[in-house]
């Protein structure tokens, strides 16, 4: 229920501003209306809702929200890029050489799920290459937009490619030992996931962002 949710509302299925109404939904779902409270407070507690008293519950998730999650994601992950790539060593090249070839066979198959579920390795592999358990930890609290976006972008066969290719180029860097090659490829690559994800969720609301990077 909660992931549902989740989804929904990343997706743009509920705009920001617009008010839940958790028994409409359960009947929509199926559902009681306790799984639907329990999925409130989660959502909650991801900064997706907000509560107001006497009022009800709305979404809180609009394009700038979005961008400024991503760029966040975007600095960090990009830091652990760098430091992975003064640490990886021939047993981690192999490693996330075998991810490069199982994501190229599953770009060319269209095979969703694989895709999002090498992408998730692809870049956790990354992350544990580097160390940097503290830098780690302050990207779990948004890990399930993350998810989230890759499902809605890698639907799209352009992404896809587009997508393949940047991690392949970050994987290059990572492999020459080019750390500032390595972190600027991978910041460019979530900054610009993040504004095709925004156009795409956002449509209009999105113009007028401030996309510099």
């Amino acid at each position: 229920m909660h992931e549902r949710l989740r989804r929904a509302i990343v997706a743009g299925r509920f705009r920001d501003g617009e008010r839940l109404n958790e028994r409409h939904l359960a009947e929509m779902l199926g559902v009681s209306t306790t799984p639907v409270k329990d999925a409130m407070r989660r959502l909650e507690s991801e900064g997706l809702v907000r509560t107001e008293a006497r009022r009800g519950v709305f979404v809180e998730f609009s394009a700038r929200q979005a961008l400024e999650m991503a760029l966040g994601r975007a600095a960090l992950e990009s830091v652990m890029t760098h430091i992975a790539a003064n640490r990886v060593t021939d047993t981690d090249i192999a490693e996330i050489g075998r991810l490069i070839e199982e994501m190229a066979h599953a770009t060319q198959h269209s095979a969703l799920e694989d895709l999002v579920t090498l992408n998730e390795a692809y870049h956790g592999a990354i992350h544990r290459i580097s160390g940097c358990t503290y830098l780690e930890r302050r990207l779990d609290g948004q890990r399930m937009y993350d998810h989230a976006q890759r499902i809605a972008l890698l639907s799209e066969p352009s992404e896809r490619g587009q997508g393949f290719e940047e991690h392949r180029a970050v994987f290059e860097a990572l492999k020459a030992h080019e750390p500032a090659l390595a972190e600027q490829r991978m910041r460019a690559h979530i900054v610009r996931s993040a504004k095709a994800h925004v156009r795409q969720v956002f449509g209009a609301d999105a113009e007028g962002l401030d996309y510099d990077e």
